[in-house]
């Protein structure tokens, strides 16, 4: 972690005259090296959201069809573990998100984990940290696709082959992923929000009127295998895996100081209704529930969840594509006009990354038979460390830059045990997702549960 005095030289060095305590500098300095500048006479104005708008845009993206596997899990570890589960990695990615963003305020350049990496680790961190972030990005828009071939699926009566509804998913999703700014996609993130806060509802109510009749008896606890355990806590863990975003969606902020208060409003929204919609649709569907949790719900329920979920669907498939085309975009035109001006190279590339990140996404939605496998390995090697792991370096690396080397690890010691936990716990759950996630493909393989590529 020796790249921090690389980083601190575009402030002039150590923070000693004019910066808070905490080494980020005052609102006017940070404007003034972040990565969009001042934006005065610029023809696209980028840091117009405020924290209102990221908290709508950080839910659409995170509570989404994420949730819909959590009632499984349940199955598997029982209720008391599961809720257990949930709660705490709810307040644990409260904490990560806390330290990402104390690592965002102290370091304005920083746009993207990639630029995060470079901190850390140099030019290699960089490109293994951006390459990650595009990776898990455009696999989470294919795992949206597929949510949405579901939901078209349920709707119709499979009426068409599936490749066909995931490439009718894919075009809306597309154009909902153009906008150049976060500004005009958190607007569309509001029904979004609305979308799945509905579906969830829709589908517990339809839980209870219409129970499973051999849900009983349902588990309060329950012992399972290591690997059928943590196979089914990924759903829970990587439910929370959305701060690979965070700074790019800070970074677009009018007042990135208010960042924690988005973070709040997320963690708390999340991890509430996970936990009340695992519960009430495990209790009512019992341990045949299946995830997607929707699809064990009578037809006419289902129909109706998974319709009005498919807005949400779109709008997060839509984000992470962006995601993925912005962060390419920055990296290419960073200090340059056709940032922030409307040139025909500027927006030829904007179209053409947008176009290739969703065409990515379909392509492997549908050309690859074990792609829901390699979302959980994706998700373990990359969004296990955005969520968790990579936070405790955060703090650490600023801490020992900003303060007296070891000596303030030693004398915050809880801080910098809680840190090194965090580091840890990334590392466990990127060793152990992996594991499982490679484990899961050849258990498929063997059972014959594999289809073909671009089957109907």
């Amino acid at each position: 972690m020796g790249h921090g005095r690389a980083a601190e030289g575009r402030f002039g060095g150590k923070y000693d005259g004019g910066y808070e305590e905490s080494g980020a500098p005052p609102l006017a300095a940070y404007h003034d090296v972040d990565v969009f500048g001042r934006e005065e006479g610029h023809q696209i104005i980028y840091k117009t959201l405020s924290w209102k708008m990221v908290s709508v845009l950080m839910i659409a993206e995170i509570v989404s069809n994420g949730m819909l596997s959590l009632p499984s899990s349940l199955a598997v570890v029982g209720i008391v573990p599961g809720l257990i589960i949930i709660i705490f990695l709810g307040i644990f990615a409260t904490y990560t998100s806390w330290l990402l963003v104390k690592f965002k305020l102290r370091h304005p350049e920083v746009h993207s984990m990639g630029d995060a990496g470079y901190i850390l680790f140099g030019p290699v961190g960089r490109e293994v940290l951006a390459f990650g972030t595009i990776v898990f990005a455009v696999f989470a828009t294919g795992g949206q696709l597929l949510a949405g071939q579901i939901a078209l699926s349920a709707l119709s009566g499979g009426r068409l082959c599936l490749m066909l509804y995931t490439g009718i998913f894919t075009i809306p999703t597309l154009i909902f992923s153009f906008p150049r700014t976060l500004d005009k996609l958190s607007w569309l993130s509001v029904p979004s929000v609305i979308s799945i806060l509905i579906a969830g509802i829709v589908g517990m109510i339809g839980a209870s009127l219409h129970p499973a009749e051999d849900r009983f008896p349902l588990s309060v606890t329950k012992s399972s295998s290591f690997y059928l355990a943590f196979f089914s806590i990924t759903n829970p863990v990587f439910s929370y895996a959305g701060h690979f975003l965070f700074f790019i969606l800070i970074s677009e902020m009018k007042h990135p100081q208010d960042a924690m208060k988005a973070a709040y409003v997320l963690q708390g929204f999340a991890t509430t209704f996970y936990a009340v919609f695992a519960v009430v649709m495990y209790v009512y569907l019992g341990n045949s529930v299946a995830s997607p949790a929707f699809s064990s719900l009578e037809t006419k329920w289902a129909k109706a969840a998974y319709g009005i979920a498919i807005p949400n669907f779109l709008i997060a498939g839509s984000l992470y594509s962006h995601t993925a085309a912005k962060l390419l975009f920055t990296r290419f035109f960073r200090n340059s006009h056709h940032l922030y001006s409307h040139t025909v190279l500027g927006w030829s590339t904007w179209t053409i990354l947008i176009v290739i990140m969703n065409a990515l996404a379909f392509i492997l939605a549908v050309a690859v038979p074990i792609f829901s496998y390699l979302i959980g390995i994706a998700a373990s090697l990359f969004a296990a460390w955005y969520t968790y792991g990579l936070a405790g370096a955060f703090w650490l690396h600023d801490s020992y830059h900003d303060g007296d080397g070891v000596r303030t690890w030693r004398r915050k010691w809880v801080q910098s045990s809680l840190a090194i936990f965090t580091v840890l716990a990334g590392a466990f759950i990127c060793v152990s997702g992996t594991y499982v996630s490679v484990r899961g493909i050849t258990e498929a393989y063997r059972n014959g549960l594999v289809g073909e590529p671009f089957a109907c």
